[in-house]
This record gives C-alpha cells, sequence and structure tokens, in this order.
C-alpha cells in the first residue's frame, strides 16, 4: 500500500536505502493510487535520511501536475544533496508554477558549488519564466564573478539557452574565460545576432582551445 511509505507507518523499512526505493517505485506506479503525493510529501518533510527525501521528490516529479510546495521545501532542504536534486528538478515542477523559478534564484546563490551549477542549468531550461523574475542579470553577474568555474560554466549556458539580449555582454566576457567556458560561450552565441556576436566569433577561430575553435567554425559556417 502506499500509506506503507510513511516515516511513521509500521511497516516502513528500518534500512534508509529500501524506503529510498519504496518512494521511487511509488513515483512509477499508474494509475497513481489514492493518497501518493500525500506520502511522498511526508516523507520529503520528515525523513531523517537525504537519500530518502531525494528519492521522494524524484517520484513527486513523476507524478501529474507535481505540487510546487513539495519543490520549495526540498529547495530549503539541509542537505546539499537534496537541493541539488531539487534544481535538477526544478522544470518537471515549473509549469504553472512561477514561484519555482524563483526558488531556482535563490539556489544560484547557494554556499554549494554544485547546488548553484544545477540551478543555474535549471533557469536556462524553465525558460520565460526564468526571465520574468530576473534571472538574465543574476545569471551574467554570476558568469563574470562565481569563483566556481563550473557554476560559471552552467550559468553562460543558461544566458544562451535564455536568449535574452540583456545577457550578451557577459558572454561576450566569457569568451575570455578558462577552455571549457569559452567553449560555452561560443555555443552560446548562437543565440545572439549583430557585429559584436560575429567578431566574437572569428575571434575563436584562432583560440588556444581546438574544442573551442571548432564550435565557431561551426556556427560560421
Amino acid at each position: 500500500m502506499v500509506a506503507d511509505l510513511s516515516p511513521l507507518s509500521r511497516s516502513s523499512p528500518a534500512d534508509p536505502v529500501e524506503r529510498a526505493a519504496m518512494a521511487a517505485a511509488a513515483g512509477l506506479r499508474r494509475p497513481v493510487p489514492p493518497g501518493t503525493a500525500a506520502d511522498l510529501d511526508v516523507l520529503l518533510a520528515d525523513d531523517p535520511d537525504p537519500r530518502v527525501r531525494a528519492a521522494a521528490l524524484g517520484a513527486l516529479a513523476r507524478l501529474p501536475d507535481p505540487p510546487s510546495g513539495s519543490w520549495l521545501r526540498a529547495a530549503a532542504d539541509a542537505d546539499p544533496a537534496v537541493r541539488r536534486r531539487a534544481a535538477d528538478l526544478a522544470p518537471a515542477f515549473a509549469a504553472g508554477h512561477r514561484g519555482i523559478a524563483a526558488g531556482l534564484l535563490l539556489l544560484l546563490g547557494d554556499g554549494e558549488g554544485a547546488v548553484a551549477e544545477a540551478a543555474a542549468w535549471a533557469l536556462g531550461e524553465v525558460g520565460p519564466q526564468a526571465v520574468d523574475v530576473g534571472a538574465v542579470g543574476r545569471l551574467a553577474q554570476v558568469a563574470g564573478s562565481h569563483g566556481d568555474p563550473l557554476v560559471r560554466e552552467a550559468a553562460v549556458a543558461a544566458l544562451g539557452a535564455l536568449g535574452d539580449p540583456a545577457g550578451l555582454d557577459a558572454v561576450l566576457a566569457a569568451c575570455a574565460d578558462k577552455p571549457a567556458i569559452r567553449r560555452r560561450a561560443v555555443l552560446a552565441l548562437a543565440a545572439f545576432e549583430g557585429p559584436a556576436v560575429d567578431a566574437a566569433l572569428e575571434a575563436a577561430l584562432a583560440d588556444r582551445d581546438w574544442q573551442t575553435r571548432q564550435a565557431a567554425e561551426d556556427l560560421l559556417g
């Protein structure tokens, strides 16, 4: 029974790996049994093991119309692994829920680099919602100043995915960053037009990194 998912249930396994497996399986059942979302939300809120909480969130993401309140709870979880899982799954919760994009902006400032990186990628995926909550300016700032190059790279990719003109200067600046970020910036330039974009692509043809050169050649070709 789905009710057995509750951590208060006598039949709930003591082993957190087993509880996580039960939670994950609940998200795959079709038709969805009544009470599934509520039971998973109890696990997300109360289970002491972050693996179980992350699994419960993943199961909720697979349900029709996953509840945004559950996502917001996971985004504020004390464990960074759960917060990162929330960022990864944000697009599944975002349809019709503007609060998800705003929550991702908060995660973009998370002290754990892996969480901020996942939040940046997700902001690029939620599209207009991210633009509406002011993500472009924040992503541009992160792309140019974050201490973790993986976060900068993800922010540049998100700016390319959003394609908002306000993000162009940050993408152009990223063309002078580390090789992986330069490659990402060149790819992001595909979303923009203008003389500055053309000049940046031409300059990338002479980049020290062959993958950056190849990306520029592909776009210009």
